[in-house]
């Protein structure tokens, strides 16, 4: 009875005073519309990867393999298309199932999912909202000669203390700042247009004057164009995907395509921010353009993280080419002797090709299941290297989930923000539950529980360095794997069949772990 005269009370106050009605949908609808203009970085970075996942397992699902009469599951087309999304290179399926139409729509997922790709989607995201914002800030009647001054200030590339001082300061760092990310976002455009390229064309270039490539890909039922294209792509992005079942095994005696992909791995990934810098420079030198000296003298406030002081990038080329060395030195020192029917150049060659893929792009040369276990180790604390920089980052940028790691060094650099934040004091929760080492050993170990059969039949196959280094593997979205050797089990199996992608491979019948991953 109460809560019916409650009710009723409710309802007579609402007419009484319609006014609160009309305040409530007002405030609804501001709040409507700022999230329409003002959107949430965080949702749009989810619904970005989640729609893109979505469309690429229709298409793949919709279109038909090379083989008619081959179904594949739909969690392995779903997880294959997230991987390409994620350019993780991580499949339940051998890439030579899928037809031309389906490697096309795969090449188009990479693309779309590339690191300097997303990056520059978030610079015109960025351009969009300081554009909203001056439009709000010259709404004023000098607004007109205050855009046509600083038009004239660009073009001819005056000094900006040099404009009139009637002018809005405010409006003018705006404005300022809006050409710059402009720029910015042409330069990266014409860097990514530009690399792939001439990476299309040298790889292309390569396979027509190579008649033993040549005959690989006819053997393969792979055309020239869509190989290339295909791996200029996945090279680029950092993926890893190559539209053979056994990645660049086939092609390890060819030294002159590994040192292609090296130089399109290093543009993609490590060496981009030291590259852009370079570019952005000798932009500036030639055309005296304002904004583009804005960027190389205001680096930090650009909010691009690719975009890196002069010294920052230096250490970063020292420290990626040292890396390199070191990983080269110990990886020829335990495995030379066990690179077999290769000379002394394709050697080297290979295993430079090896360790520059450890980090990022994930393609192979080698039989990662014959490695050593320290190799395996190493390798592992590489790719943890790269999670714990990309944790290091804050996250006030658009779409920067993995494409921070680029800008990771290892000589000092004095940051100031970085410094001050370090020295707040962090809860016990902050410092272990929500560390990136506490998810991989969560991962680990819900994994080893799943394959704990598994484990004990095949221990050698599904060890934990094993398991470790795929659960790494996957969460730092490089995508090498041990593969799974028929050689190492303890009880041979007649039907048994080698796989490049190991557990992933012996995963596709088991959905727990291909969600875990």
């Amino acid at each position: 009875m109460t809560n019916s005269h409650a009710l009723v009370r409710k309802a007579t106050n609402l007419f009484k005073y319609p006014y609160k009605i009309n305040h409530t949908s007002e405030k609804v609808s501001t709040t409507f519309v700022h999230a329409i203009i003002h959107p949430n970085l965080f949702w749009v970075q989810l619904s970005y990867f989640v729609i893109l996942s979505f469309v690429g397992f229709v298409a793949l699902k919709t279109l038909e393999f090379k083989t008619p009469s081959f179904k594949p599951k739909d969690i392995d087309v779903l997880f294959t298309a997230i991987s390409a999304v994620t350019v993780s290179s991580m499949s339940t399926l051998d890439m030579e199932v899928f037809s031309n139409t389906q490697l096309i729509v795969l090449m188009f997922l990479m693309f779309m999912g590339g690191e300097i790709f997303v990056s520059m989607l978030g610079l015109q995201f960025r351009k969009f909202k300081i554009k909203s914002r001056m439009i709000n800030l010259g709404s004023n009647s000098n607004s007109d000669s205050t855009v046509r001054s600083l038009e004239c200030t660009i073009e001819l590339g005056v000094n900006s203390n040099d404009l009139e001082p009637t002018q809005s300061k405010s409006f003018d760092q705006k404005y300022l700042m809006h050409e710059a990310i402009k720029s910015l976002g042409n330069v990266v455009l014409c860097y990514i247009l530009v690399v792939h390229f001439i990476g299309y064309i040298l790889t292309y270039m390569y396979i027509t004057f190579s008649p033993s490539s040549k005959s690989i890909l006819i053997n393969k039922g792979l055309s020239r164009n869509t190989f290339s294209l295909f791996t200029t792509v996945s090279t680029f992005a950092n993926c890893g995907f190559i539209p053979t079942n056994e990645n660049m095994m086939v092609f390890k005696k060819h030294s002159g395509l590994l040192l292609i992909l090296i130089g399109q791995i290093l543009l993609g990934s490590t060496l981009y921010p030291v590259v852009l810098q370079a570019v952005i420079l000798l932009l500036e030198k030639i055309t005296k353009r304002v904004e583009l000296g804005h960027m190389l003298k205001y680096s930090k406030e650009m909010n691009y993280d690719q975009l890196l002081p002069k010294v920052q990038s230096l250490y970063l080329g020292m420290t990626v080419f040292g890396l390199i060395l070191v990983q080269f030195i110990v990886f020829c020192c335990l495995e030379w002797h066990n690179m077999d029917g290769l000379d002394g150049y394709e050697k080297v060659v290979g295993s430079i090709f090896q360790v520059v893929n450890t980090r990022y792009a994930g393609e192979t040369v080698f039989d990662l299941s014959k490695v050593s276990p320290a190799i395996l180790l190493g390798f592992i604390v590489m790719i943890y290297d790269v999670c714990y920089q990309r944790s290091m980052h804050d996250g006030r940028g658009w779409l920067r989930k993995r494409y921070l790691p680029s800008s990771t060094t290892y000589l000092p650099v004095q940051d100031q923000e970085n410094s001050q934040r370090s020295d707040q004091k962090k809860s016990f929760v902050e410092c272990f539950l929500f560390s990136q080492l506490s998810y991989l050993i969560m991962f680990t170990i819900s994994v080893c529980l799943t394959e704990r059969k598994k484990m004990e039949v095949d221990p050698i196959n599904f060890s934990v360095i094993n398991i470790a280094f795929e659960v790494f593997s996957a969460y730092g979205n490089v995508g090498l794997s041990t593969g799974y050797s028929c050689q190492h089990q303890i009880k041979p199996d007649e039907h048994c069949k080698d796989e490049l992608y190991g557990f992933v491979g012996r995963w596709s019948n088991n959905g727990k772990c291909l969600l875990i991953l």
